[in-house]
Formats: C-alpha cells, sequence, structure tokens
C-alpha cells in the first residue's frame, strides 16, 4: 500500500507543476532533414557533425512563438547566447487578396543559408561587399556540435524559422574552421 500512495503523492504533486514547453514543430523527419542538410555543407569543410538538440529545439520554438506575437512579425535576433539563424518567408498572395502560408521546406532553407557560401572568402575570413555570409559562417562553425530549431506561422500567414547553435559561432576575429 505505501508504494501506491507515494506514487499517487507523486502523480498529484507532477501535476501541479507549471510546464514551460513550446510543442516542437518539426517532425523527426524535418529534424533530419535540418540536420542531413546542415552536415551536408558541413561535410564540404571536413568538420564534425551537428546533432539535434531538443532542448536547443525548445528555446527555439519559444522564441519562434514570441516574434510571431510582434505586430509586424519581423525577425530580430534574441538574446540567448546561443548562435542564431533565421529566415522570413512572405505569405503566397492571390490576386484576390487572398493567402496562405508559403510551401517551405527545410532543405530550402539550410540550402539557402548554405548558399551563401559563394560570398564567403575563407583566406580572408569575410564576407564579399554588400553580401550576408553569417548563416552559412554558422552552420560550418566547427565548434558548433548541437542544433535546434522552432518554425511559427504568423497572423498574416507570413512565416519564421529559427535555429539556434550550441556553442555559437561567429565570433568576430575567428575562422569558423581550420
Amino acid at each position: 500500500m505505501k508504494n501506491n500512495d507515494l506514487r499517487i503523492g507523486l502523480l498529484i504533486v507532477l501535476a501541479g507543476l507549471p510546464v514551460a514547453y513550446a510543442a516542437p514543430n518539426f517532425s523527426v523527419g524535418e529534424q533530419a532533414e535540418i540536420v542531413t542538410g546542415h552536415n551536408n555543407w558541413r561535410s564540404q569543410v571536413n568538420i564534425p557533425r551537428l546533432h539535434w538538440s531538443p532542448t536547443i529545439a525548445e528555446l527555439a520554438q519559444s522564441y519562434a512563438d514570441s516574434l510571431k506575437s510582434n505586430e509586424d512579425c519581423q525577425p530580430s535576433h534574441s538574446a540567448t547566447g546561443l548562435g542564431e539563424s533565421l529566415f522570413w518567408a512572405s505569405p503566397t498572395t492571390y490576386s484576390d487578396g487572398s493567402s496562405e502560408v508559403q510551401a517551405i521546406t527545410p532543405t530550402q532553407i539550410v540550402d539557402d543559408w548554405g548558399g551563401e557560401k559563394v560570398d564567403y572568402d575563407s583566406a580572408s575570413n569575410t564576407c564579399a561587399i554588400g553580401k550576408v555570409c553569417g548563416h552559412y559562417t554558422q552552420m560550418v562553425w566547427e565548434s558548433t556540435t548541437e542544433i535546434g530549431c522552432g518554425k511559427a506561422v504568423c497572423p498574416d500567414n507570413s512565416q519564421i524559422w529559427v535555429c539556434n547553435y550550441r556553442p555559437a559561432g561567429n565570433i568576430v576575429g575567428q575562422h569558423p574552421y581550420r
């Protein structure tokens, strides 16, 4: 009887605890697609693979959810101390004024970030003038080992994607890989 009493007491205590959890917005297959895409880019520069972190994904999802609550749903970087890449996509809009969420895959986003490689000069550790390459350099930051992502659909059917990385990369004055 005492074991049952203990279990019931523990269940009651646990049931009363608040839960601060952002539901993951990616299926296991989409998580694998994100990790595989990153690792494909990382393999081009011979650095270790990334692994999915549910904890980091929860943080990324919470931040994506907070961004969608902004009036204009525009991306802005968080202050988590993690590495971060953001992707915003407008809705598909039709001539009758209606709109819907644009169909975008994780591979498209990862390849968009990876495509910045053409604008990164490893010898000088700089981006081409007027170009962005920080998403790419974060993807291939050699000491980064974990990734987690979240996404949210905004009231206007635009969408925001957030990927966080640990440890963070893009440290000024350091090269992403050897």
